[in-house]
């Protein structure tokens, strides 16, 4: 890591010219992240359970080699991936708080309709619609949290949705563990699934209680509810003087508008690099093989042949590891920059892959079970504390506000069918190349991915929403993109 890109921060949180906030001000935010975050927790619910739900309801559903990774990746193709252009449409037309009420109808319907399937056909239906919740929330949440933002608490405030991810597939993991226990049925998958009916109806009932973003307020002309909205999480003076910048911003987007993202895109070459590098950064997250490891680590550890119970109370540590990666590259946020950590977790990546392929060539014995399980947590932990906060991050702050809702969809539709192919093509490529190739592999790709990063990524750590569009106007090279926050600043 180079000194000129590490960007220590000092035991100050806040950067230059921030004010304290009101302790009125912090609970407005408390209350908005938990609330709006309970999308983020439905999509690791939603996406964790299937790992342990697979283990009973290949039997009671009569389910074949295809069919299985058919209800598996139907979530995310095309469920989420198509869900994920449904949001970013709807983050737009109806607002981030109407897409988020959107989301929360479709996680609860989609969570019933997967309880009650009496076959794989129906399944496969509630699994696409929980897709539509997973791909429109993945998109709107990190938009909604970024425009509410400080400035010097942005990063921090987006990351908790991927704490609230992580949290989700380790609740996943642990319910599927103590339902196991308790439950003493092969129908117990559903109450697996069922549960996550509950976190739907507390998402759909608090989104009434908070606002819509101050930024897409402004872009419709809505520029009291942008100042109302501002002083709800601001002292005056700052809200006063970011309503000033919002509302100049906002001016020169609608002057500049053609009508449609898609329009904006062919007239504006720069908006076109912004969403390929957005499309890039998905990409590359998906790429690290995290969910091979999210999906199948029951299956993955059954097969060096421990049992199916043992199985799933050993996933549940790649779901603490989860959490605590986050936790910890929460921290980090607050101290370096965004590219150094991005570097530091692909090469992390890059290694614990490498080491999971050539555990698969020792012989079957208890230690090569327990060695694949620590390569496995060593991919979360990289992935969770360095990369997945990163990414999504990232990709809440880089797009212009004109086209924002619909350039997020665009990248999470990406990573959504970057996900759903990697999790459909998992098993037959081990069936035909064996695993160690195969692990080895993803370890190649993320060498790819350290190159990607170097390159293309943007340093957006210590800017403004606005000033950041404004770096990305001025120049046509993305290596001529700020690489380095600004001098001294704190805070994320």
């Amino acid at each position: 890591m180079r000194a000129s890109e590490s960007g220590h921060g000092s035991q100050t949180t806040r950067s230059p010219g921030a004010s304290p906030q009101s302790g009125a001000h912090n609970r407005f935010l408390i209350k908005l992240t938990v609330i709006s975050t309970l999308g983020g927790l439905l999509f690791g619910y939603d996406t964790g359970v299937i790992s342990g739900a697979l283990l009973y309801m290949k039997d009671d559903l009569n389910l074949t080699t295809f069919s299985e990774a058919v209800v598996v990746s139907s979530l995310l193709f095309p469920g989420a991936a198509f869900g994920a252009l449904l949001g970013g449409k709807l983050a737009d037309k109806l607002g981030r708080k109407g897409s988020l009420l959107v989301c929360a109808g479709l996680f609860l319907v989609g969570a019933l309709i997967c309880t009650l399937a009496p076959n794989a056909v129906i399944m496969t239906i509630g699994r696409i619609l929980l897709g539509f919740g997973v791909g429109a929330a993945a998109t709107t949440c990190p938009l909604y949290l970024a425009e509410m933002a400080p400035a010097h608490r942005r990063g921090r405030m987006v990351t908790i949705n991927e704490l609230m991810i992580v949290t989700g597939q380790f609740l996943a993991f642990a319910m599927n563990a103590i339902l196991d226990a308790l439950i003493k049925d092969p129908h117990v998958w559903r109450w697996m699934l069922g549960v996550a009916t509950i976190p739907a109806v507390a998402l759909f009932v608090g989104m009434f209680f908070l606002p819509d973003s101050p930024r897409w307020y402004a872009v419709r002309g809505r520029l009291q509810e942008t100042k109302r909205v501002l002083e709800l999480s601001r002292d005056p003076a700052e809200a006063a003087e970011e309503y000033n910048v919002i509302a100049e911003h906002a001016k020169r987007d609608v002057a500049e508008d053609k009508g449609a993202a898609m329009r904006d895109l062919r007239a504006y070459p720069w908006m076109r690099r912004i969403l390929w590098i957005g499309c890039g950064l998905a990409t590359v997250q998906q790429a690290t093989g995290i969910n091979t490891v999210n999906y199948y680590a029951p299956t993955i550890l059954e097969s060096t042949g421990l049992g199916a119970s043992a199985s799933l109370i050993l996933t549940i540590t790649i779901g603490v590891v989860a959490i605590i990666g986050t936790i910890l590259g929460i921290v980090l946020l607050g101290y370096y920059n965004r590219r150094p950590l991005l570097l530091t977790g692909f090469t992390g990546v890059a290694a614990g892959h490498a080491v999971l392929a050539l555990s698969f060539m020792l012989p079957e014995s208890g230690f090569r079970s327990y060695l694949i399980l620590a390569a496995m947590l060593i991919v979360v932990f990289f992935v969770q504390t360095f990369i997945g906060t990163l990414v999504w991050l990232l990709l809440s702050e880089i797009f212009p506000m004109t086209i924002r809702g619909f350039a997020m969809g665009i990248a999470v539709f990406v990573l959504w069918t970057v996900n759903a192919a990697i999790s459909f093509a998992f098993p037959p490529l081990v069936a035909a190349l064996g695993a160690t190739p195969t692990f080895g592999l993803f370890a190649l790709v993320n060498v790819g991915s350290i190159l990607f990063v170097k390159k293309f990524a943007p340093e957006t750590r210590g800017r403004t929403l606005e000033e950041l569009e404004d770096d990305f106007r001025a120049h046509e090279d993305p290596a001529e993109y700020v690489h380095r926050a600004p001098a001294g600043v704190h805070g994320s």
